[in-house]
């Protein structure tokens, strides 16, 4: 009796994957690309939740978003964890990819960090301002560097802006443009960088204690869980964005990030 018992629960716990369109616990992992903080780090968090379904997640940390976005596209990857909306748009209109979002989890304020200045108000005349060179996040630091009055945008632009977008430049700012992952290495060399939430959580910095002028919280810049075109229907997918929009991972970004580094955005 004891063994036909077993038998029942193995089919019955078979046939709800099954049915669930889950897949055995032995099958493919689920292989998700992300950053090291806080993107990687809440997957950790949910892989057990994943495993209890039949889900084997495999997470291959990068801070190579070019290649994240690729491996997405050519199939090496199910889906990444570290990108924003507009990001991820113009990477599919540059590329002629065929991305899509799956579930917005999280929203990193940006900021500008200096290592020898604590407020604006010290920024030199002439000063040099390092920013991000993709359209997206040269965009974002454009408006946030508007908003606390150091520059003027032309009010007449559309979509992503560029640095002809500044009509009046209040203190003749220089502005130093270069790959996003390199943004906390410039603190080094100039005045004050405008850093994306990732890379300055994984220097240790934090918006709220360490940022000159921080991001207003409306911005639309949710950080989602990216997958080709078809694949947000897959139930692995749906499962994962599941597991990273449960309390538990806002509970964790609630006690990890209490000064708001990191912003649940559901």
């Amino acid at each position: 009796m004891k063994k036909i018992a077993a038998f029942i629960a193995v089919f019955l716990s078979a046939a709800i994957l099954f049915a669930s369109g889950i897949k055995d616990p032995d099958s493919t992992p689920l292989v998700v690309g992300a950053t090291s903080k806080p993107h990687a780090e809440m997957l950790k968090i949910i892989s057990s939740d994943l495993a209890k379904h039949g889900i084997i997640l495999e997470i291959v940390e990068s801070d190579d978003y070019e290649q994240m976005n690729a491996d997405v596209e050519n199939g090496k990857l199910d889906a990444n964890f570290f990108q924003h909306i507009p990001y991820m748009e113009e990477v599919n209109k540059e590329k002629g990819y065929h991305l899509v979002n799956a579930g917005g989890i999280h929203i990193e304020p940006i900021a500008l960090y200096s290592k020898n200045l604590s407020s604006i108000k010290n920024l030199r005349t002439g000063a040099t301002i390092a920013i991000a060179n993709d359209p997206s996040n040269r965009t974002r630091s454009l408006l946030l560097l508007q908003s606390a009055g150091l520059i003027q945008l032309n009010s007449e632009a559309a979509g992503n802006l560029t640095l002809s977008d500044i009509t009046i430049n209040f203190r003749a700012l220089k502005f130093l443009e270069i790959e996003a992952s390199f943004l906390v290495k410039a603190l080094n060399d100039v005045d004050a960088v405008v850093i994306t939430g990732n890379y300055a959580i994984a220097a240790g910095l934090s918006a709220a204690k360490d940022g000159i002028i921080v991001e207003q919280k409306n911005m639309p810049y949710i950080n989602i869980v990216t997958v080709k075109e078809g694949r947000q229907n897959d139930p692995r997918i749906i499962a994962l964005v599941k597991a990273l929009k449960s309390r538990r991972i806002r509970n964790y970004i609630t006690e990890k990030y209490p000064s708001g580094e990191v912003i649940a955005a559901f």
